[in-house]
C-alpha cells in the first residue's frame, strides 16, 4: 500500500521518504514544531488551509508521488 495525501500527517512525517516529498512543494515540513499539531489531520485537508499556500495541482503532484514510494514497515 503506498502513501497518498489523504493519509495523516503523523503517518508522513514517519517515512523519511515522504517528507522528502513534501518539502519539495512545502519547505519546512520535516522540521517546522507546528506539525505535531496538525498531526491527525490528513495531508490533504492541511493542504486546503490557504496558510498552506499549496495549490490543487500542487497536491496531486504530491500525491502522485507519494503513491510512487512504497510503504515502510
Amino acid at each position: 500500500m503506498a502513501y497518498s495525501v489523504d493519509d495523516k500527517v503523523k503517518k508522513l512525517k514517519k517515512s523519511k521518504a515522504a517528507c522528502e516529498v513534501i518539502s519539495k512543494y512545502s519547505p519546512g515540513f520535516e522540521t517546522d514544531p507546528q506539525m505535531k499539531l496538525v498531526g491527525g489531520l490528513t495531508f490533504r485537508k492541511l493542504a486546503s488551509f490557504p496558510q498552506a499556500g499549496l495549490t490543487d495541482e500542487q497536491v496531486e503532484a504530491i500525491d502522485a508521488e507519494l503513491k510512487a514510494i512504497p510503504e515502510e514497515d
